[in-house]
């Protein structure tokens, strides 16, 4: 995959898009859900969804039919051990919203599947299959740090070209989730880069200071390092802050964010109105965290331990 032949495909993409992660959490009463994911579809973004988020696939599907004329694009999440398997998920994500296609499928690889992947295996013929026959129109490559080395080795090969459109991974400034050698290669070729959790969950002072705010204790000690730096920026608002520090890359097409509170909802679409970017050395700052953070404690992570 090179700059030239992915970039022209995700440019239909919008700047934020709307996570329903939230909408999958039953303790927020069903018509409250319906309602953010009725405002959240007249601002006219994108979404990023998946049958892991509880009910959230039945509250889309309510939501759609309430008015199937502002039905946004999707992105889902899409795994499965063989190709039979993945159909299978595919078909269920698709067939609460009343939709016949995904505009994007977030691969989700492992197993013999991500092995594949890596050596050029059957797995591509079986993905433009899925391509061919409408059931998909795009592919972007799940990462997460113990998993870099896979879409690494894929990419160095050229195995991807013309088939996989972006890499996507939490990217804010407590969180890169693409490991060091994956992260450089991406920046060196300017490969596409959709980024997830926008805000890590919570403003960064809660983050340091409000006990169980960060679920995982790493947070809590990135948010520890991470405050001066977002104080000294003069940047006031923590949304904006990280919406300018993820479009401070080139790479980066989108940034997905997940909420189920309309004042969240706007911040979200207020901050990417009009992106400038961080001040130069707030952004190294941030960048050479991560760059120490990656090797120090990314790559060693058990998997779904960050």
């Amino acid at each position: 995959m090179t700059a030239t032949d992915s970039n022209q495909p995700l440019r239909h993409l919008s700047s934020y898009i709307y996570g329903t992660t939230r909408l999958g959490d039953a303790k927020i009463p069903l018509a409250d859900r319906i309602k953010i994911a009725r405002v959240a579809m007249d601002t006219g973004v994108w979404f990023h969804t998946s049958d892991q988020y509880g009910d959230a696939l039945q509250v889309l599907g309510a939501a759609f039919n309430e008015d199937r004329a502002h039905v946004p694009k999707l992105i889902f999440k899409v795994g499965g051990g063989d190709i039979v398997e993945m159909r299978a998920i595919i078909h269920r994500q698709i067939k609460p919203l009343g939709m016949d296609h995904m505009d994007i499928a977030q691969l989700c690889l492992g197993g013999d599947m991500a092995e594949q992947f890596r050596t050029g295996g059957r797995c591509y013929d079986e993905f433009r299959r899925l391509r061919e026959e409408g059931l998909v129109r795009q592919f972007v490559l799940e990462v997460f740090p113990w998993t870099s080395q896979v879409p690494l080795e894929a990419l160095r090969a050229g195995h991807t070209a013309g088939l996989i459109d972006a890499c996507i991974f939490y990217l804010n400034p407590l969180q890169r989730f693409a490991a060091n050698p994956l992260w450089d290669f991406i920046v060196e070729r300017n490969i596409p880069v959709i980024g997830m959790r926008t805000v890590c969950g919570a403003p960064v002072h809660r983050l340091r200071d409000v006990p169980g705010a960060a679920w995982c204790d790493y947070l809590q000690k990135r948010a520890v390092e991470v405050a001066p730096i977002y104080e000294r920026s003069g940047v006031t608002n923590w949304t904006e802050f990280c919406v300018r520090f993820a479009f401070g890359f080139s790479s980066v097409r989108a940034t997905v964010g997940s909420t189920a509170r309309l004042e969240n909802l706007r911040e979200f679409t207020a901050a990417v109105k009009n992106i400038t970017l961080l001040p130069a050395d707030i952004q190294a700052d941030l960048v050479r965290l991560q760059r120490r953070w990656s090797d120090e404690t990314d790559i060693h992570a058990k998997p779904w331990t960050m």
